[in-house]
């Protein structure tokens, strides 16, 4: 069969967490045409979908090592894309420093809002998180403006590029929820390590923009106001030194029987974590698209989130926003949510109905397949 449209996909930096769900996702509702074909170069761990049409391709090249990834890039990856004829290079992590043929368009996605958030790369150690962020502002910029499309997943972080560069040809698609997370009104199992009684649940990696730190200053504090028998659920890569001196804290305060720190633990099993919470917070000051905050909206459970934008832009003006700088703010926030819980779960469920993965891969297909055109 001849392929009308042959797009490549370069997502060998989706090494985890959102790149990889957000692919999946996309993958996952191909679209049904069959002149299709799409090559994608991807780590191992990317689960793909098995469609004759989708084909993944393996290089021998060490693309672990950014340096070495960028001269790939840079040097091999046009050839391939000329063997095969791309219509399309789609480069899903907004980084693009290939040079395509005259007959290939340029396709990028903008994910990552860290490097345009100065107070947070300020404040990060010297190091080389924050060294990368300092030299990926410019190489995304320059991305982003030499596309031949970019789509956006929020307007908060559109308007915030486009305050700083001229895009030829944006969109704004914001991601999707899967089904499988949307559990309000069914009969879901609880987890087996399920703690004893009523828990927070706040899902998220260990980071300072998380605010893990005031979350756990503001359970201590709620906890001496009304002496609730609540536990403090913390899920998410604990591997960093914020973890350690989260853990020190809870010794402190003397709640190792209130606070649980489970790491990581595997996507398909949080549904239940959400489901079965008394309420979910979402704490963190700097996200692009926050996927977490969908999925713990889709369970129907009431939701606290961050008032940083672009929080506020996905859940509406009915769920209950806190400062994640302000551990007093957070307390009192959760003290008005748990006198009424029933209002806010159904707001959580009802802008819920908004964000869902097969109306994001539709119209991100559609986009891309237009433009192939």
């Amino acid at each position: 069969m001849r392929y009308k449209t042959v797009i490549v996909i370069n997502a060998f930096s989706a090494r985890l967490g959102g790149g990889q769900t957000y692919l999946k996702s996309l993958l996952a509702y191909m679209p049904k045409q069959e002149d299709i074909s799409i090559f994608i170069f991807s780590p191992e761990s990317l689960e793909l979908p098995e469609d004759i049409r989708i084909v993944r391709v393996s290089t021998k090249w060490p693309v672990t090592n950014p340096i070495a990834r960028a001269a790939w890039e840079r040097w091999i990856l046009p050839r391939f894309l000329k063997s095969v004829n791309a219509s399309i290079l789609f480069c899903p992590g907004g980084v693009v420093i290939t040079k395509p043929p005259p007959s290939c368009k340029v396709v990028t996605v903008f994910q990552n809002m860290i490097p345009f958030d100065q107070q947070l790369v300020r404040k990060l150690a010297w190091g080389w998180q924050k060294i990368r962020n300092i030299i990926l502002r410019p190489i995304m910029l320059y991305s982003l403006a030499h596309a031949d499309l970019t789509i956006f997943i929020s307007e908060h972080a559109r308007s915030t590029i486009e305050k700083l560069k001229s895009i030829p040809n944006p969109i704004t698609i914001p991601h999707g929820i899967d089904d499988s997370f949307v559990t309000f009104g069914k009969n879901i199992l609880p987890p087996d390590n399920l703690p004893k009684g009523e828990y927070l649940l706040y899902v998220s990696r260990f980071d300072a923009y998380k605010h893990q730190l005031e979350v756990v200053i503001a359970f201590s504090l709620l906890l001496k106001k009304t002496r609730k028998n609540l536990s403090l659920v913390f899920v998410g890569e604990n591997d960093s030194s914020l973890a350690d001196k989260i853990v020190r804290l809870v010794k402190e305060f003397k709640l190792d029987e209130r606070v649980f720190i489970l790491g990581a633990i595997p996507h398909e099993l949080l549904p239940g974590w959400y489901h079965h919470a008394k309420a979910i917070l979402f704490a963190s000051s700097c996200e692009n698209c926050p996927y977490i905050l969908l999925e713990a909206m889709g369970s129907g459970r009431p939701v606290l989130s961050s008032n940083v934008m672009p929080m506020p832009e996905f859940g509406g003006e009915d769920l209950a926003y806190f400062s994640p700088f302000d551990p007093h703010d957070i307390t009192q926030t959760i003290e008005k949510v748990l006198c009424d819980e029933k209002k806010f779960a159904m707001a959580a469920i009802t802008r819920s109905a908004m964000y869902r993965c097969h109306l994001s891969a539709e119209k991100t297909w559609n986009a891309i397949t237009n433009l192939a055109l």
